[in-house]
C-alpha cells in the first residue's frame, strides 16, 4: 500500500536537501543562469503565499499564469500553488481564446510575464482582473519577484498556506467533442499522483528530468516538475521541444530520464543519427512516453537508439495525469500496452455499470486519491462520469 508523504504542494517540496539542484535550464541558453536549489524553492514557495496574500489573495482563489515554458513557469505554478489555485494557460491563446478561459475561471488575477506582450493583457483590462507580473531574478533559474501593475492591498479570505483540500491546479479538459469542462485537482490529488510516479520510476534525488513539456499541460505539470520535486530530485526546464535544438540541451542537462508525447519521440528519432556522441555520453536510466499511444515500432527504434527502456504510461487530466504505466526492467514492459494499474484502482466497467472480470470487453474505470472529485458546476457532466464511486474514462 502507498504510504503518502505529503498532502499537500509545500509538503512535496520538503524532501530536497537544503543545497540541492532542484530546478534548472540549459546552459547553452542565451542569459542561462545557475540552478535554484530545493532550499531557494521553499523561501521563494513562502515569500510567494506571503506577497499573494498580501495583495487579497489566498487559497482557492484562481491565478491565471500566462508565462512561456521555462523554469520561471515551473516556480510560478509551484509557489502560487502554495497560496492559491494555479491556472496555466496556453501562453499561444489567441484573445478569443483568453476571454474564454479568464472569464470561464473566474481569474482572480492574471500573472504574466514582464515585458510579454500578449492579448491576455487586453482581456483581462476588460474584465477588470488584476495584472501581476512576474521579474525574473538573476540570481538563479526559476527565482522570480511577483509586482502588480497597479497597486494591490487587501485581506485574502482565505490567508496562510494551502491545505491538502484545497484546489491546487484547475485545467479545462481540451473540448474536442464538447464545451471544454473544468476540472479541479487537489492538493491531495496532484501529490498523490506525483508520489505514483515516483514510486513507478523509483525517482531518487540523483535523477535529472529534462523538461521539454508544455507547463500548461497536465503531463509537464505532474510528471516532470512536481513528481521530481517530491523525490528531492531536479529538473531542467526547457522552451519546449525545439527538435534541433534537443541533443544541444541534452548535453546541458546530462538527464537520467525525459518525458514526452509520441510525436516528440519521432522527432528526435529523426535527429538522433547525427547525435551520437550525445547519446554515447549520456547517463539516461530510461524514457517516459505518455498523452497518446506510442507506436511499437518507435518504442523499438527508441530503445535501440538510447540503449534504455522506453516506458509508456497512461494518463488523463482528470486523474493528476497518471493511472497506468509499464514498470522498470526487470519487469517486462511491452508495447502497445498500458501497463499496470500505477496510482488508482483500475477497472472494466458494462454499460449498467457492473464490474467485469479480467478479459472483459468494457470501458476503463478508475478511483482513487488522485482522481478529481467531480467536474466544476457540470452536474450532468458528474453525473454520467462517475459511477459508483468510480470515474468513466
Amino acid at each position: 500500500m502507498t504510504v503518502y508523504a505529503a498532502d499537500t504542494v509545500a509538503g512535496a517540496l520538503a524532501r530536497g536537501a537544503e543545497d540541492a539542484p532542484a530546478i534548472g535550464m540549459p546552459q547553452s541558453l542565451d542569459g542561462a543562469r545557475p540552478w535554484l536549489t530545493h532550499g531557494a524553492l521553499r523561501a521563494l514557495t513562502a515569500r510567494t503565499v506571503s506577497d499573494l496574500n498580501a495583495m487579497g489573495i489566498g487559497r482557492n482563489d484562481r491565478v491565471a499564469i500566462v508565462l512561456p515554458n521555462g523554469p520561471e513557469m515551473a516556480t510560478s505554478f509551484l509557489a502560487v500553488a502554495c497560496a492559491a489555485t494555479t491556472a496555466p494557460l496556453n501562453p499561444g491563446y489567441r484573445r478569443d481564446e483568453f476571454e474564454f478561459y479568464l472569464s470561464d475561471l473566474h481569474a482572480r488575477a492574471l500573472v504574466i510575464l514582464r515585458g510579454m506582450e500578449s492579448p491576455a493583457r487586453e482581456v483581462a483590462a476588460a474584465h477588470n482582473i488584476p495584472v501581476i507580473e512576474l521579474v525574473p531574478d538573476a540570481v538563479a533559474a526559476g527565482a522570480f519577484t511577483l509586482v502588480p501593475e497597479q497597486p494591490l492591498a487587501g485581506t485574502a479570505a482565505h490567508p496562510g498556506p494551502a491545505e491538502a483540500q484545497d484546489v491546487a491546479l484547475v485545467l479545462h479538459t481540451s473540448g474536442t467533442t464538447s464545451r471544454p469542462k473544468i476540472v479541479p485537482l487537489r492538493h491531495i490529488n496532484v501529490t498523490a499522483s506525483a508520489c505514483h510516479i515516483g514510486e513507478t520510476l523509483a525517482l531518487t534525488p540523483a535523477d535529472t528530468c529534462l523538461n521539454i513539456m508544455p507547463l500548461f499541460h497536465i503531463h509537464g505539470l505532474i510528471a516532470a516538475v512536481l513528481s521530481s520535486m517530491a523525490a528531492g530530485a531536479s529538473v531542467v526546464c526547457t522552451p519546449g521541444l525545439h527538435a534541433f535544438r534537443f541533443f544541444t540541451w541534452f548535453g546541458d542537462a546530462r538527464p537520467s530520464w525525459y518525458t514526452a508525447v509520441p510525436t516528440m519521440h519521432q522527432a528526435i528519432l529523426g535527429l538522433a543519427g547525427r547525435n551520437k556522441p550525445a547519446i554515447a555520453a549520456s547517463r539516461l536510466r530510461f524514457i517516459r512516453s505518455s498523452s497518446s499511444s506510442l507506436p511499437p515500432q518507435v518504442m523499438t527504434a527508441l530503445e535501440e537508439t538510447f540503449g534504455v527502456p522506453v516506458i509508456e504510461a497512461y494518463g488523463m487530466t482528470e486523474a493528476s495525469h497518471q493511472m497506468c504505466s509499464n514498470p522498470l526492467p526487470p519487469r517486462a514492459h511491452l508495447a502497445g500496452s498500458v501497463g499496470l494499474a500505477a496510482g488508482p484502482e483500475v477497472g472494466i466497467m458494462d454499460d449498467a455499470g457492473a464490474l467485469l472480470p479480467p478479459g472483459g470487453l468494457g470501458e476503463v474505470v478508475i478511483r482513487g486519491r488522485n482522481v478529481t472529485a467531480g467536474y466544476e458546476n457540470n452536474p450532468t457532466a458528474n453525473a454520467s462520469a462517475f459511477t459508483n464511486g468510480w470515474f468513466r474514462t
